[in-house]
Formats: structure tokens, sequence, C-alpha cells
């Protein structure tokens, strides 16, 4: 969802480029707690994938990247949160599944996904994937966007952001 992203969101409430404030959110993890983006503020990075859909094979494949980087993240003070369009059950049952050692997001209302602009394309039903890597200022760092799963993870640009915090 840079100026130069083809798929950037178009008539969307929430515009998230780098460079600019996170947006507050208030999202669920699968036992019910709260989890708000700010609450990583003044101590953590955080990278938030949003995976297409849990039965999506490109982006389990993604989030098992995600789980095999998890030291290399946590070394640059990254908290990786997993962002599903799905029930907080689904979610939970995904989670154990394919053991996300992450936190499991989902939204009361709505989804993550329509919290940063990831709306459906494609006639509203392709639900779109991406990442959004937020510095711990606040500030967004990273943010890709993809209609199709196969494009909805850049690994080597959040790799590339993460290098940049500088911790």
């Amino acid at each position: 969802m840079t100026p130069e992203d083809p798929e950037r969101s178009k008539g969307s409430s929430t515009m998230l480029e780098t460079g600019s404030p996170a947006p507050e959110m208030v999202l669920e993890d699968t036992v019910g707690d709260t989890v708000r983006l700010s609450d990583y503020r003044g101590e953590h990075a955080v990278l938030l994938y949003f995976v297409r859909s849990t039965s999506c094979p490109v982006c389990n494949r993604n989030v098992q990247d995600l789980v095999r980087s998890g030291d290399d993240l946590e070394a640059e003070n990254v908290r990786v949160l997993i962002a599903v369009p799905e029930s907080r059950q689904r979610a939970a049952t995904w989670k154990a599944r394919q053991r996300v050692p992450f936190p499991v997001l989902t939204a009361r209302g709505g989804t993550p996904h329509e919290m940063v602009g990831l709306d459906r394309r494609v006639f509203g039903a392709m639900q779109r994937s991406g990442s959004l890597l937020v510095d711990v200022h606040g500030v967004i760092r990273h943010v890709h966007s993809a209609t199709l799963p196969t494009g909805g993870y850049d690994r080597k640009g959040v790799m590339r952001a993460v290098r940049s915090l500088g911790v």
C-alpha cells in the first residue's frame, strides 16, 4: 500500500503508508483477551501478518516461514502477530494445528484486515493478505499487500525493514 503499489487500497477509509503513524487496532486473541497494537509501543516493534484465510496453503507456508524466523525476529526486538479473518474459535483450532507460537488475532466486529484497508477484491470475493511492520514508536516502517496469496508475504522486504530498525 505504498504509493507505487498497484494493489493500494482504493476507497478504503484507512490508507496506510510507510512513515505514517500506525492505526490504533483493538483485536482479540484466541482466548478472548484484548490485544492493542499500542500495547507494544515503546517496548517492541511489531510485525503483523494478515493471512488470506486459515485454509490458504500459501499463507500457511508463509506463517511457517515466520515461525522459522521467530528467533531472528525476536533478536531484533520484533514481536510477530498473525491476523486472521475467521472467528476466534476457528483461529484457535488453526493456531494449535499449525503450532503457531505467536498471538493469533481476530476482530470483534468485521476482520482485522478491514482495519488496515485490506478489503476484499475481485467482486468482493478475494480476501487480501499482507504485512505491516510498526516500529517501537508506532510508526509504520513496511507495508505490503496483495490480492493473490503468492504475493502477500514479502519476506525480503520485511527482513530489510526489520534490519533497518537498528535495535
